[in-house]
């Protein structure tokens, strides 16, 4: 079977690796679409393990089932989530299932960006979805990342009425301006530097869309909120003055999210001070689990959340290399798609 490898960002390589074996507790998914996350793109976070394929955002059809499968059959339409918890060790029990020693050791086999790939049980059991059929293999694709941002949100408590300032309009920044309204969020604030990922936040539900570069965001956001600063401020954006912007935006005892990772050797300067004096509290939140992709798949399904119109772009599985390309350097993009046709 084809596969896309990645050995860097600017080489990437179409090769042909045997088609997985299943065990009798296992499918093998055929690929019909898997998206291009964010940290594909991170050369400092997959460096030391490549060559690998990636693609973690995949939905596809099963092509074979294992004679003990009982819930899924050939010709299913499903979405596999890549990393499952254990749901019994001392992180599960305390709904931290991202912490789980286990989740960051299941995968599928080989990686989305395939022609097949293989769910071993434990994904099988725990997080492998069946798609309606009125869903599209592409806005299936959007389940892992909703499911992030719904993770986000729900460890911020987001309240009703409140405001809530987003920085970075990517894809991710864009869910979370959309999801923040479904939680009863008064008003969204979207900022980024990129004027055609702020047109498309606006068109797609955010109240205020900023650019830094020739407004101030901090004067922005204090103007919408009678001078207070965001009640939630979720920073998705992967480097240090985002979260120095975030930080900036948040109002006395608000709750700051840090979305996304910055490079380990990065070191933020935070002031012990104004963070005790202004009760600002620091929420990370990574990946998601079992508990969100369910909630992502109901709310893509009912429309809530717009995923066909987060994809700007599609290419086929031979042209993997471009996808990336233009996922890390387009400055007109939002979700870039992988298909296998």
């Amino acid at each position: 079977m084809k596969v896309a490898t990645y050995y860097s960002l600017d080489d990437i390589r179409i090769e042909d690796k045997p088609k997985p074996k299943i065990g009798p507790d296992e499918i093998l998914v055929e690929m019909k679409a898997c998206g291009v996350c964010g940290s594909d793109l991170m050369e400092w976070y997959l460096r030391s393990r490549a060559p690998l394929v990636l693609g973690h955002e995949p939905a596809g059809v099963v092509a074979e089932a294992g004679k003990e499968v009982k819930n899924f059959r050939v010709g299913d339409r499903v979405f596999a989530h890549h990393h499952v918890a254990c749901l019994k060790c001392h992180y599960c029990l305390r709904g931290d299932y991202t912490m789980c020693q286990q989740f960051g050791q299941t995968h599928i086999e080989p990686g989305g960006f395939a022609e097949y790939f293989r769910v071993p049980a434990l994904n099988l059991q725990i997080d492998t979805l069946k798609l309606p059929s009125d869903l599209s293999y592409e806005e299936a694709t959007l389940i892992e990342p909703v499911g992030c941002c719904i993770r986000a949100q729900n460890k911020c408590n987001i309240q009703a009425g409140d405001v809530v300032a987003v920085v970075g309009a990517g894809p991710s920044g864009i869910i979370h301006a959309m999801l923040a309204k479904t939680s009863g969020a008064a008003k969204t604030i979207v900022s980024d530097t990129v004027e055609f990922r702020l047109n498309a936040a606006k068109r797609l539900g955010a109240s205020v869309a900023v650019n830094p570069q020739r407004e101030n965001l901090v004067d922005k956001v204090k103007e919408a909120t009678e001078g207070r600063g965001a009640d939630v401020v979720i920073v998705t954006a992967p480097n240090l003055k985002a979260i120095e912007d975030g930080i900036q935006t948040c109002r006395r005892g608000g709750t700051l999210c840090l979305f996304a990772p910055t490079e380990p050797k990065e070191q933020a300067r935070l002031s012990p001070h104004r963070l005790f004096f202004s009760e600002i509290t620091i929420v990370p939140s990574y990946s998601t689990s079992h508990v969100e992709t369910r909630l992502a798949l109901q709310l893509i399904s009912s429309g809530r959340i717009k995923a066909k119109e987060l994809i700007t772009h599609r290419f086929p599985l031979s042209q993997t290399a471009e996808a990336f390309k233009i996922a890390a350097h387009s400055k007109e993009c939002l979700k870039v798609v992988v298909l296998n046709e």
